[in-house]
């Protein structure tokens, strides 16, 4: 009897909705070979209604695949900032069933909303020592369901076929994850930091296994728009010049535009760096034993220079992340960190059928 050998299926396409843009990418179905990226802006502001911004981004998503080598509907789509609360706490240390219930209650106490209307996630850190007893850190993820709606909704008027939804923390660490694969990357404890347009995102984990996550106030909007105070100049043509600035090399900048740029934005790193060290101390204090090895930026906002900044206030190893770094790459991507979350996502594996 001969059998047929049915082709392997690409993996899904991962989206990333950025404030200021969305970005596609897909991978083969080894997962080791880029088929597509694109990143496609999002001209004007952000609208307030919900129905518009959903109008705004189901365009954009419909535009970036237009000619395009994208393959089948599947798409794997996350929740970040806007529609996220990710907060982690402690419980008592009990048996998984009386665990989920613990959280939901965590969750009731700390969303603005009915816990009726709240998806709920957790992620098992691990036993930490509180006074004489030991309790158990959880992180918590929940969401309101109209938000999940909406980001189902947006992909379904594109033409798309949700196979899976994400939280943007968990896609960051999946997609340096699985750089890391011999037994000593596993045992390390690294903390990765994705800055976007419009929040940053901390993920400290040991191997593949997340223990602390936090978003902190700090994005390149404020950036720019530090950048605009001290030079006096408008918001459109700040965000232009530092965008310019940090994506030449060092020996093709214009030594007194990166020097202002630098200035206007030092306020804005140190206080990023403050956070950092919080994160740090935090998990110092709660994880006893293993120090953090190594600090990864990636995200849009992502730079060298950025990663020269903050090193020396870590006192860390520091270095620019690379998400597509073990991967066949024959399409245009601009800044490598910008795809970190997005690579994630099309890293998730899905159900057949």
């Amino acid at each position: 009897m001969i059998r047929r050998i049915k082709p392997q299926r690409p993996g899904p396409i991962g989206i990333d909705f950025g404030s200021r843009s969305v970005k596609l990418i897909q991978l083969g179905s080894d997962r080791t070979r880029v088929i597509d990226a694109v990143r496609w802006d999002i001209s004007g502001d952000q609208p307030r209604e919900p129905k518009q911004r959903r109008e705004q981004l189901a365009i954009a998503l419909k535009k970036a695949r237009e000619g395009r080598a994208f393959r089948g509907r599947d798409a794997v789509i996350c929740l970040s900032a806007p529609e996220l609360l990710v907060q982690n706490v402690r419980v008592a240390k009990v048996p998984s069933a009386e665990l989920d219930r613990l959280v939901r209650q965590e969750a009731a106490a700390r969303v603005s909303y009915p816990i009726e209307e709240t998806e709920v996630r957790y992620f098992e850190a691990a036993d930490v020592r509180q006074g004489d007893s030991t309790k158990r850190e959880v992180i918590l993820l929940a969401c309101r369901r109209g938000g999940l709606n909406n980001m189902l909704e947006v992909v379904a008027e594109a033409g798309l076929r949700p196979a899976a939804i994400d939280v943007e923390p968990a896609a960051l660490l999946r997609c340096y994850a699985q750089q890391c694969r011999r037994d000593e990357d596993q045992q390390q404890r690294v903390m990765f930091v994705h800055v976007g347009g419009t929040s940053a995102v901390v993920v400290i984990a040991k191997g593949a296994d997340p223990l602390f996550i936090k978003y902190i106030d700090m994005s390149g909007q404020q950036m720019d728009e530090a950048v605009a105070r001290h030079l006096g100049m408008e918001l459109a043509e700040a965000t232009a010049l530092r965008r310019h600035n940090g994506d030449r090399r060092v020996d093709q900048q214009d030594p007194e535009v990166a020097a202002s740029v630098a200035e206007a934005v030092r306020p804005a790193i140190e206080r990023l760096a403050g956070e950092l060290s919080l994160c740090a101390r935090y998990h110092s204090v709660t994880f006893r034993g293993q120090p953090i090895s190594r600090v990864v930026l990636s995200g849009g906002e992502a730079t060298a220079s950025l990663v020269e900044a903050i090193a020396p206030r870590l006192d860390l190893k520091c270095e620019l992340g690379d998400p597509l770094r073990s991967h066949e790459i024959a399409v245009q991507t601009g800044r490598r960190g910008q795809w970190d979350v997005a690579t994630g996502l099309a890293l998730r594996e899905i159900g057949g059928g």
